[in-house]
């Protein structure tokens, strides 16, 4: 019998009625003759209130008890959902990660998967076993410890058991009932994509889409796993949501496919830096010891031996990135007159296949933005995507004009 992988999130599974709703359409797909595979977060709020109380109990908490608490949040979904599909007549039982298993590194909170074995399911699956239901964004480490995947986990799970199980596909159910051009909230003539290719959604999601995880996406590229972004909230029907999948399965797509944004970054330049080999090095390996997550890097052309270096990070690294650089000085590693940090700015980008086979893209960016007095600060680009950052309180308004801008309304 084929297999499906589906996974819910936790406004899916935020309560026991939500559950059985989440019940219900397990069962539409039973019915269909499908080996089902479900993977669940925690009831929504359940994982930050479990954080919580590990931070109140301990401000240098041991990493390993750390997921042993906040694994647990997926364990109650999951057997929940277990004991309502059994109530509803359908044979399944919960799994934790460690009882699939889903082998990891050891790397607590941030665990990577490396492998999960099918026997256990072909097993169960073989004696009459019609729905698993995994506890997502948890593994366990070769040394038999409960590991975690980092937030948005339960979607790499997902994404990872279809490619194990050589799934049909996987459908992720959210609180949206899509992937849309844009944020819908911030333009309302956003449109909903029927089919967007993997280059694009993971261009997108990296850009400050939330629909789906990064990692998800990756895995999901490298396997060939066809993914489905649809909603709990909504009937359910073959047409629903948008497909994730291969170029090759896009007919024919616009030049851009959608717009992103990130509204809280920020621009730190190092000043009259000396331009000599190994700068860029003695630069960016403190900011990576420290934990800072740089994005956007420009190096301006030196003159009398001197260059100014510019740089994107999250705002809220700002203070820990100056320290590190502060410290790197200090030691010698890096010689810079000053250190400005602008904490008011905005990512915002537009991505889509169709670049690589037309022109002028760039050019009809930058004059959209020109026309509505919008200045550049930093421009990146890549075969399928172009990066801006500009002023904060213009942020919207560049999102909505070049939404319109390349015509994203239409299909």
């Amino acid at each position: 019998m084929p297999r499906l992988v589906m996974k819910f999130g936790g406004t899916s599974v935020a309560n026991l009625d939500r559950i059985r709703r989440v019940a219900k359409r397990v069962g539409l797909e039973v019915a269909k003759g499908y080996e089902v595979i479900v993977v669940v977060s925690a009831m929504s709020g359940k994982t930050n209130e479990l954080v919580g109380w590990v931070n109140e109990t301990s401000p240098f908490y041991d990493a390993r008890e750390y997921d042993a608490v906040v694994s647990s949040g997926e364990n109650v979904t999951a057997g929940l959902l277990a004991l309502v599909l059994q109530e509803n007549g359908i044979d399944a039982r919960s799994w934790q990660g460690w009882q699939v298993p889903v082998k990891t590194t050891s790397a607590h909170g941030s665990a990577r998967i490396e492998d999960i074995p099918t026997e256990n399911f072909d097993d169960r699956f073989a004696k009459g076993m019609k729905v698993a239901v995994v506890a997502g964004f948890q593994g366990v480490s070769a040394e038999g410890r409960i590991t975690t995947l980092g937030r948005g986990g339960s979607d790499t799970t997902a994404v990872a058991f279809a490619a194990a199980h050589k799934a049909e596909r996987c459908d992720i159910y959210t609180d949206v009932d899509g992937v849309y051009t844009t944020d819908p909230r911030i333009v309302r003539k956003a449109r909903k994509l029927d089919r967007i290719a993997f280059e694009e959604m993971l261009e997108l999601a990296s850009l400050g889409a939330k629909v789906l995880q990064t990692r998800s996406v990756e895995l999901a590229m490298r396997y060939k796993v066809k993914l489905r972004v649809l909603s709990s909230f909504e009937e359910p029907s073959d047409d629903a949501g948008t497909l994730v999948c291969d170029e090759e399965d896009i007919m024919e797509s616009n030049v851009v496919a959608g717009v992103a944004f990130v509204r809280d970054e920020a621009k730190m330049t190092l000043v009259s830096v000396a331009d000599r080999p190994g700068v860029s090095a003695a630069i960016f390996g403190p900011l990576s010891e420290a934990g800072v997550n740089v994005d956007m890097i420009v190096q301006n052309i030196a003159e009398d031996g001197r260059t100014d270096m510019t740089f994107s990070l999250p705002v809220d690294q700002v203070a820990r990135a100056q320290k590190a650089m502060e410290e790197a000085k200090a030691a010698g590693g890096v010689n810079f007159h000053d250190l400005i940090a602008d904490e008011g700015v905005s990512k915002v980008s537009v991505v889509g296949i169709g670049m690589r086979s037309h022109a002028g893209v760039a050019a009809r960016m930058f004059k959209a933005l020109s026309d509505e007095g919008i200045n550049i600060k930093v421009i990146t680009t890549s075969e399928i995507k172009i990066s801006v950052l500009i002023d904060r309180k213009y942020m919207e308004l560049a999102v909505q004009t070049l939404h319109d801008a390349f015509g994203l309304e239409r299909a």
